[in-house]
């Protein structure tokens, strides 16, 4: 099978999905307005409809609008050139013509150990970060498994969806600490006589993060399966896949810890859109019981292994980033 047969091939996993995307993203804008004219409504009355409308279109706004290169700096992401990443550049631009993206996305490195990867952008104008931990302690097979998934997602639409649910977790977090600010307000006016702010507001707003989050949990799901599927038939490969998935860090936090408040209250903060896929044990069942993708497998040479000159070494210390610690 010729090269220009494979990019013409209609995978229907690659196709773009954007009324489900666009579901479940009015979903969680929809619940973060319902969840702040619940807890705003006992303290500004009328205002409150305004605000959240102003809320939930800054959050659209961002989402459509915000430059990957710009997130990438929030978690630490460094850009590389070709020279440095020009094996993984190779594989990504492979990849892409295979998935039908016009550009290849542009890559970031982490410096990280943990093992993690995360997408952004549109697919005019994307963006795809890996750890350094990921880097050293995957092989080609299971990094192009990897790099799959996320291309998957890039194609498939889902960076959008993936922005609001990212976006509506830090805005849960604004609202943690207002309540947190109005609960201290609180515990003044008792000591002072005044009249209290209404208690089902403070609760409301220091429990955002985490009803938000449990929303999160059920709908990211079905994505995630749909992504490793999409990413095994992208590589033809979907054992290479399931080997990476197998390996994924498991060290960073549990997902009980995603419903402490302030999120993220795990060990190392990710991404909302890393924190919820399904247990690694079902993702790899349902990729071993794949059947025979239509794709022809990618040539990938293991040997030698990526040179990582000018990426690292990363510097093994706390970096302090709020509401948390990454390492």
């Amino acid at each position: 099978m010729s090269f220009a047969t494979v990019r013409n091939l209609r995978l229907p996993a690659l196709e773009p999905h954007a009324a489900a995307n666009l579901v479940q993203a009015g979903l969680l804008l929809a619940a973060f307005a319902a969840l702040f004219l619940a807890a705003a409504w006992p303290l500004i009355g009328a205002w409150s409809l305004l605000l959240a409308v102003a809320a939930v279109a800054g959050i659209v706004g961002l989402a459509l609008r915000l430059p990957p290169q710009m997130v990438m700096r929030l978690y630490g992401a460094r850009p590389q050139s070709s020279a440095t990443m020009k094996q993984v550049e190779l594989l990504a631009d492979n990849l892409a013509r295979r998935a039908g993206l016009n550009r290849p996305p542009r890559l970031f490195v982490v410096p990280s150990m943990m093992l993690s990867a995360f997408s952004l952008g549109t697919p005019d104008s994307s963006a795809i970060a890996v750890t350094e931990g990921l880097l050293r302690r995957l092989t080609m097979r299971e990094i192009a498994g990897v790099f799959a998934r996320e291309v998957s997602h890039i194609a498939r639409g889902d960076l959008t969806a993936l922005a609001v649910a990212d976006l509506v977790t830090r805005a849960a977090q604004l609202l943690y600490y207002a309540g947190l600010a109005l609960a201290a307000l609180n515990l003044y006016h008792l000591l002072t006589g005044d009249e209290l702010v209404s208690w089902w507001s403070v609760a409301l707003l220091v429990l955002a993060p985490a009803l938000l989050n449990l929303l999160q949990f059920s709908l990211s799901r079905a994505r995630e399966f749909d992504a490793d599927r999409a990413g095994a038939l992208l590589t033809g490969d979907p054992l290479g896949l399931a080997s990476a998935i197998s390996r994924l860090e498991t060290s960073t936090g549990t997902v009980a810890e995603d419903l402490i408040p302030p999120v993220p209250a795990r060990r190392v903060p990710q991404p909302s859109m890393l924190r919820c896929p399904p247990p690694l044990e079902r993702r790899v069942a349902r990729l071993h019981a794949l059947e025979a993708p239509p794709m022809p497998p990618l040539d990938i040479a293991e040997g030698p292994r990526i040179s990582l000159v000018g990426v690292g070494p990363i510097e093994m210390r706390p970096r302090y980033r709020w509401p948390g610690v990454w390492f």
